[in-house]
């Protein structure tokens, strides 16, 4: 019986590191992408300055699809914790 308990112990214990790992991996692969579309974005405008508006406009949109995937990968990880 107590090598039962210890063992869900384990389980939930590697679970809520699992989930703790994700959530960092993906806040720093979104924190990466979005440093890379900005850079970028920085470099065409100082390439281009008469398209700045439309590369305004596209870099938000990039950025936001980004966070939006992080933002679901930190709630998958959350659950998995809670869980």
């Amino acid at each position: 019986m107590l090598s039962i308990l210890l063992q869900a112990a384990a389980n939930a214990a590697t679970a809520k590191l699992g989930a703790a790992v994700g959530a960092g991996i993906a806040a720093i692969g979104a924190g990466i992408g979005i440093g890379k579309i900005g850079g970028s974005a920085m470099e065409a405008i100082g390439r281009q300055p008469e398209a700045a508006g439309d590369i305004r406009s596209n870099m938000i949109v990039a950025a936001a699809l980004v966070e939006g995937a992080a933002f679901f990968a930190i709630i998958v990880a959350f659950l998995a914790y809670v869980m």
